[in-house]
């Protein structure tokens, strides 16, 4: 009893990935985000394509068409940022990776640069996900910003309270 009496809450925070709008999943125009299929997370509208580390972590996944980059985080939380939406159709065009699998990065680190103008042109949208993949067996407490826009590497988008 004594321990969780003292036991000393942990936060996590997840910043903006991307400069521009943010706004909630419930908004995005695809079910897999929308109904929160992938997780719990937050969208940006972002304004520019400059794609940086949300949190501070290992380098996990990159998808083969570059438009998806998952990280670990030292506390065992996977963000997966997925940039735009029907993307994976671009194999890979208009987006430049600027790490690797395996890599350690830090909170404002760039990961990848991003060509808006071919995605706005070639898939359905720019809007980019920010998800937290692995958090549906667990029961923390998210708290989400009530800024409505984010300078990337800045902005704290979402709290994890770590139960």
């Amino acid at each position: 009893m004594f321990k969780k009496m003292f036991k000393r809450e942990q936060s996590l925070y997840i910043y903006a990935p991307m400069n521009g709008s943010i706004f909630s999943l419930d908004d995005v125009p695809d079910p897999v985000f929308n109904k929160k299929m992938m997780g719990e997370g937050i969208a940006i509208q972002p304004t520019d394509g400059k794609v940086l580390a949300p949190v501070n972590g290992k380098i996990v996944q990159i998808a083969p068409t570059k438009h998806a980059i998952g990280i670990m985080t030292t506390n065992g939380f996977e963000i997966l940022i997925h940039v735009g939406l029907e993307t994976v159709s671009l194999q890979g065009k208009g987006f430049i990776a600027e790490v690797d699998i395996g890599d350690t990065v830090t909170v404002g680190q760039p990961l990848m640069d991003v060509d808006l103008d071919y995605i706005q042109q070639y898939a359905k949208s720019t809007i980019t996900p920010v998800v937290i993949t692995n958090g549906m067996h667990r029961h923390d407490q998210y708290e989400y910003t009530t800024e409505k826009e984010g300078v990337a590497g800045k902005t704290k988008i979402i709290t994890v309270i770590v139960s």
